[in-house]
């Protein structure tokens, strides 16, 4: 039985938990400042703002071997809205799989909003998790997984595509942060 462990009590990490118990997932939640935790799930989402990754990492690194550790983050400068904070030739994703070589790390949920994910719609079209990962085995659970909760998910690849991801992510979040996109809209694929 898949298990999973949600580090983040907000909007993204309820919004996924809530498709992970649908989906038939047993599912720990952490808060994004717990640093005295047993993480217990085979599949852990950091649903944690970028800054915070670093802290996990140094709590839990040794906790996360040999699991799927899914990075939502968007890497944005937050006090000015206008860019990423990671080189342009790399990704948060990136930067997380080199510190947690022996996990499996994929990229998704960072181009969903919470509300698109609890009601499985982006301006009345299906909501679409896109997933960037080196590891195809952890792509397919969560493919899987995804589908058992009635979302639609799509391997866009290497973990090289995380970079368009967080680029895709920053300019939904610059547009709904200016009001214009709601903050239940987005970006949705047809396939």
């Amino acid at each position: 039985m898949t298990t999973a462990t949600i580090f983040g009590t907000g909007n993204m990490g309820t919004a996924i938990a809530g498709l992970f118990t649908e989906a038939g997932v047993e599912t720990q939640t952490l808060n994004s400042k717990s640093t005295a935790e047993t993480v217990t799930g085979d599949i852990v989402v950091l649903a944690v703002p970028y800054p915070a990754l670093e802290t996990i990492v140094a709590a839990y690194g040794d906790q996360l071997s040999g699991k799927v550790v899914v990075d939502l983050t968007n890497p944005l400068d937050f006090s000015t809205f206008d860019s990423l904070v990671v080189p342009a030739d790399g990704s948060a994703a990136a930067e997380l799989a080199a510190h947690l070589p022996n996990s499996h790390v994929p990229k998704a949920f960072n181009t969903n909003f919470a509300a698109t994910l609890s009601t499985k719609l982006v301006g009345g079209q299906p909501t679409t998790v896109l997933i960037a990962g080196d590891d195809d085995e952890s792509k397919h659970t969560l493919i899987d997984l995804l589908s058992k909760a009635n979302l639609s998910a799509v391997d866009t690849g290497s973990l090289k595509r995380a970079r368009e991801l967080e680029s895709l992510g920053f300019l939904q979040l610059a547009l709904a942060a200016s009001e214009k996109i709601g903050w239940t809209g987005g970006f949705s694929l047809e396939h």
